[in-house]
């Protein structure tokens, strides 16, 4: 996007206390205050949310499509991880 708007900063709102921060979209400003004021004209002008989180768009760091696989693959030499290595009494059925 241009210049003239400020860099991209992606927001979070919580809804309520306690529950998670969620992802619902970004803005454009020049600074933090600006990021916090323009995220709240935003996303939380029709009481949508109790909180914001504002965060630069260059400082996230993600995973790539690429790393889709072996990335994300647990690891076989915990097997402590897994749930099936427990075994569960005959009165579970699902678990």
């Amino acid at each position: 996007m241009s210049d003239s708007q400020g860099p991209l900063w992606e927001v979070f709102v919580q809804k309520k206390a306690g529950q998670p921060f969620v992802h619902c979209g970004n803005i454009h400003a020049f600074d933090k205050e600006m990021a916090l004021q323009n995220a709240r004209d935003t996303y939380t002008r029709r009481g949508e949310g109790m909180a914001l989180w504002v965060v630069p768009t260059n400082c996230i760091v993600a995973s790539s499509p690429e790393d889709q696989g072996p990335f994300f693959e647990p690891s076989n030499d915990k097997v402590y991880r897994h749930p099936t290595f427990y075994p569960l009494p005959d009165a579970i059925k699902h678990m």
